[in-house]
């Protein structure tokens, strides 16, 4: 199918977005429906953008701008896109707004994909005109610097929708995954929402302070997380591999497990405590310049693993 693709919502993943798709070599038109918005987007792209040119992650920064149209209304973004990627608001009457507005827009084969983070795409286009065409794909944050997307089918999602989508991810240089039917969370979001979920209990029963828990992350496991998922870890890390990992470890896993059988929501004053550290390391006000600091550093890993890949 040809067309373009058509970005619906333009705030930072819908910017992200922006890039992936512009920078594969797609025609991209995005609409928001915020004037503030879509007036400052091109000069947000454009900074992003020399960003990853000064890393050697984009060729040509002034032709994937030029292939990038900002449209001042939603069918003109919509109208003959192959495919839609919504990222509008987190809040499911939000999604459910957008997506009964987008439905009877669509081209025939047309897909929309939706940057939920974790909610299920059935809980907002059962009654969305052409839903089967609907599905979640789901980013991290950026997404032209980290790879990875969760594709997630509602139960009424066409297998070609499913098929185009897994393969539109992988023509864009993205690294889709399929999660085979919905759970809240997906896979990315019910990984870390186990870590963090230990991360809190550690601190708030005294074991470590909210920077030593982050270190341990940090210049420990994330290290090797970098490259390498749990089950690759734990199969390196036992000279018969998983199954002597098991054998070995497994005894201790299942007690830590036993030990935290009653999850409690995280408290007011428990987050307070973890906030009032935070900010004590970074101030509230430098929270933008430590963002750029991150995406920098990402940056710099993609230029690694681009190199690490062409070796």
């Amino acid at each position: 199918m040809t067309g373009h693709i058509g970005i619906v919502g333009a705030g930072l993943v819908g910017g992200g977005w922006t890039i992936v798709f512009a920078r594969a070599g797609e025609q991209v038109r995005v609409y928001d429906s915020s004037a503030a918005i879509r007036d400052e987007f091109m000069e947000i792209i454009t900074g992003q953008l020399d960003d990853l040119k000064s890393f050697n992650l984009v060729d040509d920064v002034r032709a994937i701008l030029a292939r990038i149209t900002v449209c001042e209304n939603l069918g003109d973004a919509v109208d003959g896109a192959r495919f839609i990627q919504e990222s509008v608001f987190e809040r499911t009457d939000v999604k459910t707004e957008i997506s009964n507005a987008i439905g009877p827009l669509l081209a025939d084969g047309a897909i929309v994909g939706s940057s939920t983070s974790g909610i299920p795409s059935s809980a907002f286009t059962e009654s969305a005109p052409n839903r089967e065409r609907f599905l979640v794909t789901h980013p991290v944050n950026p997404p032209y610097l980290a790879p990875v997307v969760e594709v997630v089918p509602a139960p009424w999602t066409a297998q070609d929708a499913i098929d185009g989508a897994l393969a539109l991810m992988a023509e864009v240089k993205q690294s889709p995954v399929l999660v085979r039917r919905e759970v809240e969370g997906f896979i990315l979001n019910r990984l870390q929402g186990v870590l963090l979920r230990e991360a809190w209990d550690l601190f708030q029963e005294g074991y470590a302070s909210a920077e030593d828990i982050d270190k341990t992350v940090s210049e420990g496991l994330g290290l090797r997380w970098s490259f390498m998922g749990p089950f690759e870890t734990i199969d390196m890390n036992a000279p018969g591999g998983v199954a002597d990992y098991a054998e070995r470890l497994g005894p201790l896993y299942h007690s830590i497990q036993k030990s935290r059988t009653d999850p409690a929501p995280w408290s007011t004053d428990l987050i307070s405590a973890v906030d009032k550290e935070r900010r004590a390391v970074l101030p509230s006000s430098k929270l933008a310049e430590r963002r750029n600091w991150r995406d920098r550093r990402l940056m710099a890993l993609a230029a690694h693993r681009a190199k690490q890949s062409s070796a």
